[in-house]
């Protein structure tokens, strides 16, 4: 797997329907279809998440390829999470397969099928929220979703610009590691040979380039802020006021009849 295979924090930039969505319409989407991935409980209502998410990438013009390189370094989780549910996954009848201590049943081939569609859907549709809304976007509808925490004392703007900035310095990162990982392979360092414990150590003298060129990231962001009078939220004005358009209100209301079809396919008795 390589580092550029990871595209989490990325941003598309695009003019389609998806992209012109309100930042706080497409979170809310996203908490949506997050809660129907739960309520989805046979083949059908898993199908129709997944035909609602292909339709999603293609409208964003993202394309699968950048979506299917984003799944590849949770490849190993969700392989590791099938094989659990297919072994510990008890059933009623007799199993599928016996074989010293291991029984494997129909309800195990069954939950190891839908627990693998759910952990790549809920990854994909956060993956398609982060590639069709921009990080300043994402933090102002993030805040603005949060705001009535604010009577509570709660620091909504800090907690939003965090998320934020750690969103947007993913790919830097990401970045940085490589390049100091070939700067390191033309100095005779080898990362590709040896078993997963001998490629952990050799991964030790990355660590230390990478988080001193981290914090020195860190710190010039908090002068470059200091040096434009950045304290906090209290005050801010923003040159991008988030008003709901009709398509976010007609996208709302697509996200909870989802919610609803998929809990009502529940009692067809489908597997």
């Amino acid at each position: 797997m390589a580092l550029k295979d990871i595209t989490l924090g990325q941003y598309f930039p695009g003019d389609t329907v998806l992209h012109r969505l309100d930042p706080r319409c497409k979170l809310l989407l996203t908490v949506l279809y997050i809660v129907a991935l739960f309520l989805a409980k046979n083949a059908l209502g898993y199908g129709l998440l997944a035909v609602t998410l292909i339709a999603a990438i293609l409208i964003s013009k993202v394309g699968f390829k950048a979506v299917f390189r984003g799944m590849k370094p949770v490849f190993f989780i969700v392989l590791f999470t099938a094989v659990l549910n297919l072994l510990y996954t008890a059933g009623k009848g007799a199993p599928l397969v016996s074989f010293w201590i291991i029984n494997i049943y129909k309800e195990g081939v069954r939950s190891a099928i839908f627990m693998v569609l759910r952990i790549m859907l809920l990854i994909s549709c956060t993956f398609l929220l982060t590639y069709t809304t921009s990080p300043i976007l994402l933090t102002d509808g993030l805040e603005n979703l949060l705001g009535p925490l604010k009577k509570i004392k709660v620091p909504v703007h800090e907690l939003a610009m965090m998320m934020s900035i750690a969103l947007r310095f993913i790919p830097t990162l990401i970045e940085e590691t490589d390049k100091i990982m070939s700067a390191q392979k033309a100095r005779g360092a080898d990362f590709d040979t040896g078993n997963l414990i001998q490629k952990a150590k050799a991964l030790i003298p990355l660590l230390v380039p990478l988080f001193i060129s981290a914090f020195r990231r860190a710190d010039e962001l908090a002068v470059a802020m200091e040096c434009r009078c950045y304290h906090g939220g209290d005050g801010r004005t923003r040159m991008r006021v988030l008003r709901y358009a009709g398509r976010d209100y007609a996208a709302l209301l697509l996200g909870l009849a989802l919610c609803f079809g998929v809990w009502g396919l529940n009692f067809l008795g489908v597997f």
